[in-house]
């Protein structure tokens, strides 16, 4: 990995050089590379095995504040030399943007520690068949009514990123990822049900065993034998620490410089108001070691910091890169290329120890645990999704759920957060417990 890294950072310089012997005013390049294997097995015979590495270097010029840009996947010396010379002209016969051109100089990254993203890792296939056929294997012994298999699927991947631009600003990284995952049918009378698991690190060694997550999937899969829909209703709905992190996703687009200048968000002109309950808050750390979102600094050079997105329920910041910034009259904030790291903490008494505190709090609703379909309008709010889970009464799962519809506005469904549970799922860029909603319409039989 290390003599590709070297050769990226001089294709990179390469690039930024033969722009400024073009005459530029200004160029930035950016290459990020990846390689790695995947093996899926289905009834415990190898599947697939797939290898997969690639890298594409991008490269924009400026002149003045015309832009082109161009990309090319062959790092030689012709072949990006070729890419400068077709964003320039592109840049030549573009029309001039008053807001377009280089984050400023003065905000650049400088000094960064290593960020700890990177962890060899076994990436034989021998040793990736090895971990899903061992997860199948469990899963598949694991309860009588388990009758088939979607698979197991086992992944390892490495890569780095590097971006460089004309204020002599070039920066990398290295990092790595690994995952494996599960999917078990079950069936019970001439009903079918399946659910998953899965387990991602960094670093290898924080893996969950594939009999953890094999005994996960099961566990999941077997529970919503029985499955049926409920009545429809307005009831209180609990989001899963496994998905609550996606309200969390809409708020970030929500709050985006892009759709923020673009006036094509229901939170347009919110800074400073408040969004959340005041007992919520939201923290960011681009910089802790070995970060799922860990960045030192963004996709423009410029420098990632900590900041609070939110606090006590107020909104204290957008999300701008130096297009968006330059577009509403204010300063980027670091954030071209996404978020680094949420973290969604709450106060006492609304943060509950675990799921089942939660669970008691709420009394009687819906405990969501899938949802499905992409039914969200950022321009008015408006969320509606398919849904699968538990309905509970007086704090005790009932049954299972399925095929209902959950729906309500985002800028009621944050100001309506009840509660936080404790169970926060590491797996996401956005870290946050389950979360308890006051009310939400549910569209069932």
């Amino acid at each position: 990995m290390q003599p590709d890294l070297e050769r990226a950072i001089s294709a990179v310089e390469a690039a930024l050089a033969a722009a400024k012997k073009r005459g530029a005013s200004a160029a930035e390049c950016a290459l990020a590379h990846s390689r790695g294997l995947s093996v899926s097995t289905r009834l415990e015979e190898i599947e697939t095995v797939e290898f997969n590495q690639d890298g594409t270097l991008g490269i924009t010029v400026y002149r003045g504040q015309s832009k082109g840009s161009a990309s090319t996947s062959d790092l030689s010396s012709e072949a990006v030399l070729i890419a400068v010379e077709k964003a320039d002209a592109i840049a030549r016969w573009t029309e001039a943007d008053a807001c377009s051109g280089l984050a400023d100089k003065e905000l650049m990254a400088s000094g960064y520690a290593d960020p700890e993203l990177f962890y060899a890792a076994n990436q034989s296939p021998d040793y990736a068949a090895e971990q899903a056929l061992a997860c199948e294997k469990v899963m598949l012994a694991a309860d009588p009514r388990i009758i088939n298999s979607d698979g197991a699927h086992y992944s390892s991947h490495c890569g780095f990123r590097v971006y460089g631009n004309s204020h002599g600003f070039t920066g990398h990284y290295m990092s790595s990822r690994q995952s494996l995952s599960c999917m078990p049918i079950a069936k019970e009378g001439d009903k079918m049900e399946r659910d998953y698991a899965y387990t991602m690190a960094r670093n290898p060694a924080l893996l969950n065993t594939p009999e953890a997550v094999a005994l996960e999937a099961a566990a999941a899969t077997v529970s919503r034998l029985g499955a049926r829909s409920i009545p429809t209703c307005s009831a209180p709905v609990i989001f899963h620490s496994d998905l609550a992190h996606g309200i969390f996703g809409q708020f970030a687009g929500a709050i985006s410089g892009g759709n923020l200048y673009r006036k094509s968000t229901f939170l347009l002109d919110h800074l400073g108001k408040e969004i959340f309950p005041d007992w919520l808050s939201i923290h960011e750390n681009p910089l802790v070691p070995g970060g799922l979102a860990t960045s030192p600094f963004d996709h423009e050079g410029v420098a990632t910091k900590e900041r609070d997105i939110v606090t006590a329920g107020v909104l204290d910041t957008y999300l701008l890169t130096s297009y968006a910034a330059r577009k509403l009259g204010m300063q980027t904030t670091g954030h071209a290329g996404g978020i680094h790291n949420w973290y969604v903490q709450a106060q006492a008494p609304q943060l509950d120890a675990d799921l089942a505190a939660l669970c008691k709090r709420m009394g009687t609703g819906l405990l969501v645990t899938e949802l499905m379909g992409q039914g969200i309008n950022l321009v008015t709010g408006d969320y509606s999704r398919g849904a699968a889970g538990f309905w509970v009464e007086n704090g005790e799962i009932q049954f299972p759920v399925t095929e209902v519809t959950i729906a309500g506005n985002l800028r009621d469904m944050f100001k309506n957060m009840v509660a936080m549970a404790a169970d926060v799922d590491p797996r996401h860029g956005v870290q946050c417990g389950s979360v308890l909603l006051a009310d939400m319409k549910i569209a069932g039989s």
